[in-house]
């Protein structure tokens, strides 16, 4: 089964986040992240969190439409995306995509890049997406889609990668080490439509990113 989040972040442009939401089994707002699916006249599945950044308007159009809510109090220990990923995670979510989950509060930012970690290992793979760009996990071998021009950049998550091997990209990597806190893996480009990544021991964050 496969869960959409909406969190609170940034959406310049909704029309190109549908996509991923025309995919989705099941919907889920974290908190003021209801107001995006709103937008895209999209009435979510669930609304979870504390709600301290929902307007009293979008509180009375959730109880209009008799949408399920999961409220928290302020004072926890988890984001209200994480809460958010562990409800998608109880209800039989294998894959998850986090939309508006980057936004100009960094901590916020860099704490969802990490949560795709921590639910991995749980069996939930998640994915950061926005109008142009991807973020997911590479572990083991995986066939990456864009297009030729399309920029991929890979960046260690473990304190060392090892044995990198990609396919189909501008600048090769043949069996290749990377330590945590390097930028060798930084924008390389598809040469086709497709790239392949391969890594034989250590956890890698892929950052997609379409080019006009």
């Amino acid at each position: 089964m496969k869960a959409v989040i909406f969190a609170g972040g940034e959406i310049v442009d909704h029309r190109l986040q549908k996509k991923y939401v025309s995919e989705a089994n099941f919907i889920i707002c974290a908190d003021s992240g209801v107001r995006h699916a709103f937008k895209m006249g999209i009435i979510p599945n669930l609304v979870v969190g504390d709600m301290d950044s929902a307007t009293p308007e979008d509180l009375e159009r959730i109880k209009k439409l008799g949408i399920e809510q999961e409220t928290f109090p302020a004072e926890k220990d988890f984001t209200d995306t994480e809460l958010a990923l562990e409800i998608a995670l109880s209800r039989g979510a294998t894959e998850a995509v986090i939309l508006a989950g980057i936004g100009d509060r960094p901590d916020h930012s860099i704490a969802n890049v990490l949560l795709m970690v921590n639910f991995k290992k749980r069996g939930l793979e998640v994915k950061l997406a926005g109008e142009n760009w991807e973020m997911f996990l590479v572990e083991g071998q995986v066939q990456i889609f864009g297009k030729k021009g399309d920029l991929l950049s890979l960046i260690p998550l473990s304190l060392e990668v090892s044995g990198i091997e990609t396919r189909g990209l501008y600048y090769p990597l043949k069996n290749e080490t990377i330590p945590m806190g390097s930028s060798r893996g930084i924008s390389n480009v598809f040469l086709e439509d497709k790239a392949m990544v391969k890594v034989n021991k250590g956890l890698m964050l892929a950052v997609k990113i379409e080019q006009a």
